[in-house]
């Protein structure tokens, strides 16, 4: 029998690119999804553009939040699925089969969770890719080192985000960090990893451009750890730059 899962996007003034994440969405061969749209507020063309594929989306929601992360927690509340994955409005699919693949592949090891890899690619030539991210490396003890699986591949049963409580409004960019730690480290949540990239995330987003955005992540993985319990610092950090390095080199 095949679980419901819901998929949440949340987005902002993503007129550019949230058509191509709604059609990867739908175009997924899993065949039980509820696919959430949560809207901040947008003044550009995002909603309308949602609203020409409303007849296929279970939910919409446009208003004001607080946030990326605040809008995660609405959907997170309004969903109805068993299992719950994010797929944020720059990222899209790599092909139909990706929920079903996942899901398969978590039912097989009877897990509480999955994630798989991705790539960071051109955000106007999408097959023009810039990093590979490994999820490979991770293990919960590795959150010290500043690795977490790869979030917008991430599914995991709504159940332990219920149990684990809502992504926590006090970061700007690292609260799906902290949230994976609540979930693998402190809950200890079973995980499967599938070893192929499943997403396409353009380069640009929150924690992907720029040094004073890597420094402000660096410093709220610091942060999210020592509030789990895990000790870490700036210089355990820097420990993950040389395979990082190696995922440009991949593909240099």
């Amino acid at each position: 029998m095949n679980p419901t899962v819901s998929i949440i996007t949340v987005c902002f003034n993503s007129e550019e690119t949230i058509r191509d994440t709604i059609e990867s969405v739908l175009s997924q061969d899993y065949p039980s999804i509820e696919y959430l749209l949560i809207d901040g507020g947008s003044s550009d063309q995002t909603l309308s553009i949602i609203k020409e594929y409303e007849d296929r989306i279970s939910i919409i929601v446009s208003e004001q939040d607080c946030g990326i992360y605040d809008a995660m927690n609405k959907g997170i509340a309004l969903a109805s699925g068993e299992i719950i994955g994010m797929l944020n409005s720059d990222d899209i699919y790599m092909n139909t089969h990706v929920v079903s693949e996942l899901i398969e592949k978590m039912q097989l090891e009877k897990a509480d969770s999955v994630f798989a890899d991705l790539v960071i690619v051109d955000p106007v030539d999408l097959n023009k890719v810039l990093r590979y991210y490994d999820s490979s490396y991770f293990s919960p003890k590795k959150f010290r080192f500043g690795w977490m699986p790869a979030h917008p591949t991430f599914f995991v049963k709504k159940s332990l985000y219920d149990k684990v409580g809502p992504y926590s409004l006090e970061y700007k960019i690292s609260a799906d960090y902290e949230m994976l730690i609540r979930l693998l480290w402190v809950e200890k949540a079973t995980y499967a990893y599938l070893p192929k990239p499943v997403v396409r995330m353009r380069h640009g987003g929150a924690s992907t451009s720029g040094l004073d955005r890597n420094w402000l992540l660096n410093k709220e993985i610091v942060k999210a750890c020592k509030a789990n319990g895990l000790y870490t610092n700036l210089g355990f950090l820097a420990l993950k730059i040389p395979k990082k390095l190696l995922g440009l080199m991949i593909n240099a």
